[in-house]
């Protein structure tokens, strides 16, 4: 699925550094990286700053002097990611993506991570992503990046389906540790079902007929930059980026209302907030697809099949984030209850589905 990434001619070429970062002493290698990046920085005065938001890499901050002006940020990826993220294609994303104004300035790569530029701004939380006038920033930055071409005359197709299947294979269906193992046999549902369900998305969500598109695939609040002074909004971190159904991105969105460490899915987003932002997300996807004609206008019909075609693909995000979650509860070493969140994603899975299933498209 790589290959329909196509990195536009005369974008910049990344250099790849042949380092290592150990993520317990991070330190001496990261000054080496910075020596390459900034070599008129002085080692004994470079300052290091842990950022502890993300939940599947390690993320410093390498700055001099006293405020955080120019900051190279050096990430780590997490303990055996590469299972289960395509670094190559997060690379081609991350420079197509520049080459739209619509991520920072990737510096290099590295064996086990990547170094790019800090965005001044704040992330947002999830009180911060009902406020008019960020979600309006935000259905309009993500109606950007699904107006991209970036596959250089292919057609794109989604690989959603086989990067489930490739997850449910990953899954673990037991722990060496007692307790941990009781939890996943008493509240994950067991691997027939989880089969089961997966063959039931795949064929009920295909034929919804969602455009596939250029997505972030990981919009949750931390990965929204507000930078208030311009009245602007940057997504970052694009691991999970590349072609998808467009109601996925925009689903998995809307999930992520629910916060990350204290999850409350009470704040999913409800039915009047859901159509005010997908008709803001609607009209700049028109503009952006139109570029240089008139605005089309965007009819009722139009935003209430989007929202039928959302909240069912909204089903498919929790389902791939309960996979990913299992998976990470085995072999991650960051300090979050990967299985408690597996759990959560696959419940509300369950809960929702015959609610979303019972939407009708309009007549």
């Amino acid at each position: 699925m790589a290959n329909y990434i196509h990195v536009p001619e005369g974008a910049p070429v990344v250099q790849k550094l042949d380092v290592t970062v150990d993520e317990n002493d991070y330190r001496p290698v990261a000054l080496q990286l910075i020596k390459a990046l900034r070599p008129h920085w002085k080692p004994s005065e470079v300052k290091m700053k842990t950022f502890t938001d993300g939940i599947t890499n390690k993320l410093i901050g390498c700055y001099v002097g006293g405020a955080l002006q120019d900051v190279v940020l050096v990430r780590i990826y997490g303990n055996k990611t590469e299972l289960f993220v395509d670094r190559d294609n997060e690379v081609k994303s991350f420079r197509v993506l520049q080459a739209h104004r619509c991520a920072p300035r990737l510096y290099c790569t590295f064996n086990n991570g990547l170094c790019y530029e800090f965005l001044q701004g704040v992330a947002l939380e999830p009180e911060h992503i009902r406020n008019p006038t960020i979600f309006r920033l935000i259905a309009r930055q993500m109606a950007k990046y699904h107006a991209i071409h970036a596959h250089n005359g292919w057609v794109p197709q989604s690989d959603l389906w086989h990067k489930m299947g490739k997850y449910f294979s990953l899954a673990p269906t037991y722990f060496e540790d007692p307790e941990k193992n009781q939890r996943l046999r008493s509240q994950v549902p067991d691997a027939m079902c989880l089969s089961e369900e997966l063959l039931w998305l795949q064929q009920n969500l295909s034929k919804l007929n969602s455009p596939v598109v250029l997505c972030h695939n990981d919009l949750l609040c931390n990965n929204i930059i507000y930078q208030q002074e311009g009245g602007h909004v940057k997504f970052i971190d694009y691991e999970y980026a590349g072609y998808n159904y467009q109601a996925y991105d925009i689903g998995n969105h809307f999930n992520e209302f629910a916060g990350l460490n204290e999850v409350d899915y009470s704040l999913y987003p409800e039915r009047s907030f859901q159509l005010q932002w997908l008709r803001a997300y609607l009209e700049a996807y028109k503009e952006y697809k139109d570029l240089g004609t008139e605005v089309s206008e965007v009819s009722e019909a139009e935003v209430e099949v989007l929202y039928v075609q959302v909240n069912r693909f909204a089903l498919a995000s929790h389902f791939f984030w309960g996979l990913w979650a299992l998976i990470q509860a085995q072999y991650s070493t960051i300090d979050f209850d990967f299985l408690g969140y597996a759990v959560l994603r696959f419940n509300q899975y369950f809960k929702m589905k015959p609610e979303v299933t019972a939407l009708n498209f309009p007549e």
